[in-house]
């Protein structure tokens, strides 16, 4: 076989160049050329590198002829972490993770293998720490390592000869940005480099149905690490969330072929490792004695989950230029939801500091937070608490209305079933049916909210 042929390409523009250049020599753009290889076609139809992952490559087909089957699930031991991915692990699938360092990937990680390794036969590849390390932390987490099988190799070529002579059924892959290639000279977590060897992991899962999870580094904006491409080839990106102060930890998937997006696992950092927490809501809750006021109660969705979150608000005499700080939600809402609060209820907060925080650490993106938002900015200001056991959410229009959100009954059943008997909803959110011991207050306009709390207060 031809020995393959390292080039260098422009991100830009897509010209090849034979050596790097700081500055493109086709549209003169400046540090835009990446290595990457450029291997001879293969003759006579051999394997190439690059040849198609399916089956059928280059047949026409009719998709309703296609026959369409239920990918099969394996639990991965842990309840939370198969929510996320959709019902537990998939063969052939590629699943990215990445999160800030020390939160708890490796240590998620081995404690799945170990659980999955009483069933199947898996292969931890560590590139970051060595074979004793890995060891301490098993013995740290006293987790049965019996059946887990090691390997500290970050040569990809050396890996791969593994993959085919031990043939695993689930291989971790930690991380890939330690990984290298003899093929390309750059170093280890280079953009060519991470491509190359992701692009051939993903090859080898497709091809044996291994269950490959690749571990990400994320850089100081959080985001992972590495060329775009790497979070378009494999099938399900996760992100590991949470405060360094804090014990809980989140799971939330960005992408899934193989389950619902925006899903969230919730994890709670013990001495023992991360062990999942089947009602998260008890940590988004705080338990005031006596009713406080700037204190609202949301019910959010994350994936098929409904989430209820305390949203606290502190609004403040300003002594000087009025600040505008959210926490957990978006800031450029929150002064949008200020002006529509003082145009369509009368309600000024222009020489006030107003201050949100969504308890626990959560991030709510979904407008649904809105109505709660507002209504706990009034009670802050009026300094008079909301009335007990209520729960908001609604989407607030520019015009005051206050807008319908989805999975309005599934928000409604989980209060009921936390114990919460008011909520002010959407008009067109109320059930058709009551539940039971839930009364619903519909609104249709920002207006009705407040003077709902200003009556009952």
């Amino acid at each position: 076989m031809a020995k393959a042929k390292t080039v260098y390409v422009c991100s830009e523009c897509g010209g090849i160049s034979p050596k790097w250049q700081g500055q493109c020599p086709h549209c003169t753009s400046w540090n835009s050329l990446s290595e990457t290889v450029q291997a001879p076609p293969a003759a006579n139809g051999g394997n190439h590198r690059f040849q198609a992952l399916a089956a059928s490559s280059g047949e026409v087909q009719v998709l309703a002829e296609v026959q369409a089957e239920e990918a099969p699930r394996d639990p991965s031991g842990s309840d939370e972490l198969d929510r996320v991915l959709g019902g537990g692990l998939v063969r052939g699938a590629v699943i990215l993770i990445g999160g800030d360092p020390g939160i708890g990937k490796s240590t998620l990680l081995l404690q799945t293998l170990a659980s999955v390794g009483a069933r199947r036969k898996v292969l931890y590849v560590t590139g970051e720490e060595s074979a004793q390390q890995v060891a301490l932390r098993a013995s740290r987490l006293a987790v049965d390592a019996g059946r887990v099988r090691l390997l500290a190799e970050i040569r990809l070529e050396q890996v791969l000869a593994v993959l085919q002579s031990e043939r695993p059924d689930v291989v971790v892959i930690d991380s890939i940005q330690t990984v290298y290639t003899d093929v390309l000279s750059s170093a280890p977590g280079s953009v060519g480099q991470v491509r190359e060897c992701a692009a051939q992991l993903t090859r080898v899962a497709k091809q044996t149905g291994v269950t490959m999870i690749l571990v990400g580094h994320v850089t100081k904006e959080g985001a992972l690490a590495g060329p775009r491409v790497l979070e378009h080839i494999v099938d399900t990106v996760l992100y590991f969330e949470g405060d360094s102060h804090s014990s809980f930890r989140m799971i939330r998937a960005i992408k899934n072929r193989f389950g619902a997006v925006n899903e969230l696992g919730v994890f709670a950092m013990t001495d023992r490792g991360l062990k999942g927490i089947s009602n998260p809501s008890a940590i988004f809750l705080s338990s005031h004695r006596d009713e406080v006021p700037g204190s609202s109660v949301l019910v959010t969705m994350e994936g098929t989950r409904p989430l209820l979150v305390e949203i606290q608000a502190l609004v403040d005499e300003s002594h000087g230029q009025p600040r505008r700080l959210s926490v957990g939600l978006e800031q450029n809402r929150l002064a949008m939801l200020l002006a529509v609060l003082h145009r369509h209820a009368g309600v000024a907060c222009f020489d006030q500091d107003v201050f949100i925080n969504a308890v626990g650490g959560v991030r709510i993106g979904e407008p649904a937070a809105d109505l709660a938002v507002l209504l706990a900015i009034v009670s802050s200001l009026r300094n008079r608490p909301l009335p007990d056991k209520l729960v908001v959410f609604g989407e607030v229009g520019l015009a005051g209305e206050v807008r319908p959100v989805a999975h309005g009954q599934e928000r409604l059943k989980e209060a009921a079933k936390l114990g919460f008997c008011r909520a002010i909803v959407p008009q067109a959110n109320a059930p058709r049916q009551g539940i039971d011991g839930l009364e619903l207050i519909p609104v249709e306009r920002l207006e009705q909210a407040v003077d709902y709390c200003r009556s009952s207060a």
